[in-house]
């Protein structure tokens, strides 16, 4: 779920003080927002390409069939999600406090294959 802080805009108090007022004024809690995901197509990939423009940001998934670290044959990517860097920056942050939290339950995830692999016993 996705949240999001608005600031109130800040207006002077009798005697001027902006920062009094907001002193004042109780912390705002988070709103939720709502999402209607009932039209959301899951799909899932084990590879993914970012590339961009000084715009947007292009990030392509596809699926990995061939299960080595550098496959022979070309990926067939299947999805592509533009969105511009604002965005982006949000969508960092919450995959970073995502893993965060699943790295805490579970344990540190290792992203280089070679390591995780354990080799066969003769």
């Amino acid at each position: 779920m996705t949240e999001v802080l608005d600031k109130p805009e800040l207006s002077q108090d009798e005697n001027g003080d902006a920062a009094a007022q907001a002193a004042r004024r109780p912390a705002q809690q988070p709103q939720p927002i709502e999402a209607d995901d009932s039209q959301a197509i899951a799909t899932y990939t084990n590879f993914c390409r970012v590339t961009g423009t000084p715009e947007e940001l292009i990030v392509d998934f596809g699926l990995n069939a061939q299960g080595a670290a550098i496959p022979t044959q070309p990926i067939k990517l299947t999805q592509r999600v533009v969105m511009n860097y604002y965005t982006a920056k949000r969508l960092l942050g919450a995959l970073q406090m995502s893993i965060a939290r699943h790295e805490q339950a579970f344990g540190v995830l290792e992203t280089n294959v070679q390591k995780r692999v354990a080799p066969q016993p003769r």
